[in-house]
């Protein structure tokens, strides 16, 4: 944010910062050319809000340094956090057998959309630790999810 001179169109300068020390932030501007001066005043809120952002009122104290937003962003972080963790071990679902007869109402789904009605089944049976797919099985699957087109 810059302040502008209105009567030069100059960019004001900063000359100081106070704290009057009841949670405000006073600022002083000054236009080099013709020497007005503004002064900006936040509210508490405001002045925890700059604060908590990180804005520097009145510029820079020191140059800027190579990477300087890269590396401190990374301050704080857990020396870990680049490493690859183990996955976790992963339980082998227990297998699904179709009976010839769900297998034979399977066929009479249209194809497009069989392979997702399959997986939506056999992931219902899988939960629920059934080993073996039956037409009764796929009724209650469908009723209970609500699919009762399928």
């Amino acid at each position: 944010m810059k302040f502008l001179c209105i009567g030069c169109d100059e960019v004001m300068g900063f000359v100081e910062r106070q704290l009057p020390g009841d949670g405000t932030l006073a600022a002083v501007f000054s236009c080099g050319t013709c020497g007005r001066e503004m002064a900006m005043l936040t509210n508490p809120m405001e002045t925890q809000l700059v604060s908590s952002m990180g804005v520097k009122i009145g510029g820079r104290e020191v140059r800027a340094q190579p990477l300087e937003a890269t590396r401190s962003g990374l301050e704080g972080g857990r020396g870990e956090a680049f490493r690859e963790a183990e996955p976790p071990a992963r339980r082998r679902p227990p297998p699904v057998e179709w009976s010839p007869e769900a297998v034979e109402r399977l066929g009479r789904v249209p194809g497009f959309v069989r392979g997702m009605v399959k997986r939506i089944y056999t992931d219902y049976a899988r939960e629920r630790e059934i080993r073996t797919l039956t037409p009764e099985v796929m009724d209650t699957a469908r009723s209970e999810l609500g699919l009762e087109g399928m």
